[in-house]
């Protein structure tokens, strides 16, 4: 198992371009990271379960002003609303954020079947329907970056601008992704927890606490081998860049350099379909930048919707 998957790290990455930004500048230290998450601690995150028409009970976590611009965070592939614990709390209360469990995925339930990404941006056009939300910001990594476009291209009036993070324009004919399939493919009942730990080690470049790739690895683990397969499927099986010049809302896109799944050629061609994007590329970094950068992330994020929701 760890043979194939070191293969599928070693497969060349496409050509890089320029970055579209300068380098980020210096995070803040530990110490100012601390007393931002102190000021901001009076609003302590609240963890809930809806159920949507769609018919899956979604868990997700919510913090911040109720009056605040909304918020949807949506985790990657395999991941829950747990991808995102390195940045929450460095959010300011202002905005109305929700984070996500997707169907199948964390504590949300896993229904036998549909694991496409219309029905994954279904689920979020109900979701806003059920906490009573107009529209939302969608901050997507990786798969949840892909249904954070189809959200904005089957219901582009619930959608008031996107954050992709570590994306492309589609997952269809990706190299890595159909490695990743071959191995993936092959597990019954439970996925070997080797396997994952290795698979979610393989998206950082930077080092992350150990605590948290534990809670990654964790929260993985929750998926019985139907879903990895499943929703890997639905992503590798659709392809809508074709489509992605009818998004009209304001786009940030977010990518590391050293991105082993989707390379800087990839992220920038994303950024060249879509009308109104910008590209903020973070040197020796890989597929998770929210992970391996979290404070500077939570700044030029927050920097982008204060932009938008001005």
């Amino acid at each position: 198992m760890k043979m194939l998957l070191a293969a599928l790290l070693t497969l060349p990455l496409l050509a890089c371009g320029p970055a579209s930004e300068p380098e980020p500048t210096a995070a803040p230290s530990d110490a100012q990271t601390a007393e931002q998450s102190s000021e901001l601690s009076s609003a302590k995150p609240r963890e809930r379960s809806v159920r949507l028409r769609t018919g899956v009970t979604l868990r997700y976590v919510e913090q911040g002003s109720r009056h605040g611009p909304a918020v949807v965070f949506l985790h990657g592939y395999t991941d829950s609303h747990h991808t995102w614990d390195l940045n929450l709390s460095l959010f300011s209360r202002d905005f109305h954020i929700y984070a996500l469990d997707q169907r199948g995925h964390g504590d949300s339930t896993r229904p036998a079947c549909c694991y496409t990404q219309q029905f994954f941006a279904a689920d979020v056009a109900a979701f806003l329907d059920a906490v009573g939300e107009r529209r939302a910001i969608i901050v997507g990594h990786s798969m949840g970056s892909f249904v954070a476009q189809q959200v904005a291209l089957d219901y582009p009036r619930r959608v008031e601008g996107l954050v992709l993070v570590g994306s492309a324009p589609t997952v269809s004919g990706n190299e890595v992704a159909l490695f990743l399939k071959s191995v993936v493919d092959e597990q019954v009942g439970t996925v070997d927890p080797a396997f994952v730990r290795d698979f979610q080690s393989s998206t950082f470049v930077r080092p992350v606490p150990a605590s948290y790739l534990d809670t990654l690895v964790s929260e993985s683990l929750k998926l019985p081998a139907r879903v990895w397969q499943d929703t890997l499927d639905g992503l590798i099986a659709e392809d809508h860049s074709a489509r992605l010049g009818s998004i009209r809302v304001p786009v940030l896109v977010v990518g590391g350099d050293q991105d082993g799944f989707f390379p800087v050629a990839q992220q920038q061609a994303l950024v060249d379909a879509l009308p109104d994007a910008r590209y903020i590329l973070y040197p020796d970094t890989g597929h998770a930048p929210h992970a391996e950068l979290p404070q500077t992330f939570v700044r030029d994020v927050s920097h982008f919707l204060r932009r938008v929701t001005r």
